[in-house]
């Protein structure tokens, strides 16, 4: 099992290495930085331009091979450059990545297990009430793209605010500016602005969990060895939790490490509705400011979540498989 996972893991940061340089190379390619400076009224002079372009080491008039050397041994010994606005990547990266770490441990958290228990239940009680309610709430969800989900959850929290004439939901910014309620008081206001946001990424993971759980564990509900655990004493309830749906979820760990990536999508969506400063907002910005470092580094960023994803999936199915421990 070590030398599996050492292997998994030595793929992953070559993995990385290469999501993050293409990422760059695409970047430092189609932006046009320069166009900040000569866009500024009054404008610059040109040796001022070509001057602060240096600094940045984002000059398009110096060999883009130069600049990728630059930026590559600045990101070898953990210095991701300057942002167009000549702030640190690095101090920007630790303000922001928590925040977006925040939305996707908790949204992947609840969405997942709570997707997989009703994909599995639903296979057990296969055409009955409980599995068409949930196949038709899981299609339905799986049709509406994610900003739609974070819109309309937003409108809901409008009308409930409204109708309850307190304020509940919290569907603005990551907490409440100038609040002073003390430890609890501003854990507590995080929390409910955490809500809508976390719900909107939690929805889209239950539905696809759902649907394929539901799928897997219906291929080995009538397996041999379900029924010869069953044959042995054990309960139907105890044979399905110990070995059907053990079995069942060794794909969906697989399958997780695919959705991961669409998680990331939704969360660009998710953060620039709700007004999350987060990693997936900060790469919609840079991309319109022309920042190449900081595009880079989300991607960076992304790249290290989806391996981590992986990783984790790795994990997972050594502990689901036995056969992958002892290879």
């Amino acid at each position: 099992m070590g030398m599996f996972l050492a292997r998994r893991l030595l793929n992953y940061v070559v993995l990385i290495f290469l999501a993050s340089s293409f990422a760059y190379l695409l970047a430092a390619t189609t932006l046009d930085p320069r166009s900040n400076y000569e866009q500024l009224d009054p404008r610059p002079s040109q040796e001022s331009i070509e001057a602060r372009l240096d600094e940045l080491n984002l000059n398009d008039s110096t060999p883009l091979a130069e600049r990728y050397v630059t930026w590559v041994g600045g990101v070898a010994t953990g210095d991701f450059g300057l942002t167009i606005q000549g702030r640190s990547v690095n101090e920007e990266i630790a303000r922001k990545a928590g925040v977006t770490l925040r939305l996707i441990v908790v949204g992947t958290v609840i969405g997942c297990t709570v997707g997989v228990a009703i994909g599995a239940y639903a296979a057990v009680r296969q055409y009955r009430s409980f599995d068409r309610v949930s196949t038709g709430a899981a299609f339905l969800v799986l049709a509406i793209p994610t900003v739609v989900i974070a819109v309309s959850l937003q409108v809901s929290a409008v009308a409930i605010n409204q109708a309850a004439g307190v304020q509940i939901f919290q569907y603005g910014g990551e907490y409440t500016a100038g609040l002073d309620a003390g430890f609890w008081g501003t854990l507590g206001d995080r929390l409910q602005h955490m809500v809508l946001p976390t719900l909107t990424l939690a929805i889209a993971q239950f539905a696809a969990f759902s649907r394929y759980q539901r799928n897997m564990m219906l291929d080995v509900l009538g397996a041999d060895f379900v029924r010869t655990a069953m044959a042995k004493g054990l309960t139907r309830r105890a044979a399905l939790l110990k070995h059907a749906l053990r079995t069942a979820l060794i794909p969906t760990v697989t399958y997780f490490t695919f959705t991961f990536g669409i998680l990331l999508a939704g969360t660009t969506f998710t953060e620039k509705i709700y007004g999350w400063n987060g990693m997936g907002a900060w790469v919609v910005d840079s991309i319109f400011t022309n920042d190449v470092h900081a595009v880079a580094a989300v991607s960076c960023f992304m790249a290290v979540c989806v391996m981590a994803a992986s990783f984790l999936s790795d994990l997972l199915y050594a502990w689901l498989d036995p056969r992958v421990r002892v290879s």
